[in-house]
């Protein structure tokens, strides 16, 4: 009786309890297809993976670009873009990992992190390198294409 009573307040629960909410916006579709990039300096090319989000998708239609990227306190590479990206439904704050592509939403320019970093107001992840950023930090200050890879 007991048993009968506990499955019929659960499942009255589950139909009454409010859904989640949608997060596609925010996160990477598992199902949608991501774009390639490819970043070329001197005889290097690294490829990384932008996030299928708004400010992702308005990063791809920006390329190609020529930028020069500078070292920020040791942590990160920075360069200013042609103009602001859509941020619409992106988080207040990001924690950036190593690889991260991102957006520094107040200044307005591009910040790839070679180090992690604590969560930061303004920041807009983009995507993330596929592998190791280090040919990008021994390089110092560089010039750097960024198109579609192929």
């Amino acid at each position: 009786m007991f048993a009968r009573f506990l499955r019929t307040a659960l499942l009255g629960l589950a139909l009454t309890a409010p859904a989640f909410a949608d997060t596609s916006a925010t996160t990477p579709q598992k199902d949608s297809p991501m774009t390639k990039i490819q970043f070329t300096f001197g005889a290097d090319v690294l490829t990384a993976t932008l996030d299928d989000t708004p400010s992702g998708r308005d990063f791809a239609a920006m390329l190609p670009l020529d930028l020069d990227l500078t070292d920020y306190h040791g942590i990160e590479k920075i360069a200013d873009l042609p103009r602001k990206l859509d941020t619409t439904d992106a988080p207040r704050a990001y924690k950036p990992e190593t690889g991260d592509i991102t957006l520094y939403a107040p200044w307005g320019n591009l910040a790839i992190f070679y180090k992690p970093f604590q969560k930061s107001n303004g920041l807009v992840r983009l995507g993330a390198f596929d592998g190791s950023v280090a040919p990008l930090v021994d390089a110092g200050d560089t010039s750097v294409r960024i198109e579609i890879a192929d």
